[in-house]
């Protein structure tokens, strides 16, 4: 796989009040799509749609950073770590 895309699945029904923003339910990794490196693929490396997801634009800054925000490290989808860690 050349890369990793960090997506944010996004409460849905937060997304549409107009209170700000939506809540992160988790975070999910996805490859590149090989044509648009900036995309993801069709599907997370847990089997979601990436469709409906937001794109975080997150990247580690060091090497050994983990793959997903920090602040966010008790939403982030165990199953999309656990395909990462066999990769």
């Amino acid at each position: 796989m050349a890369g990793i895309i960090v997506l944010f699945e996004l409460d849905q029904a937060q997304a549409e009040s107009p209170e700000g923003e939506p809540a992160v339910l988790l975070v999910h990794a996805a490859g590149q799509d090989p044509d648009v490196p900036e995309d993801p693929l069709p599907r997370t490396l847990c089997g979601e749609d990436t469709g409906p997801m937001e794109h975080s634009h997150y990247r580690p800054g060091r090497p050994g950073e983990p793959w997903y925000p920090v602040y966010l490290r008790d939403r982030r989808c165990q199953a999309c770590e656990d395909v990462l860690r066999r990769l």
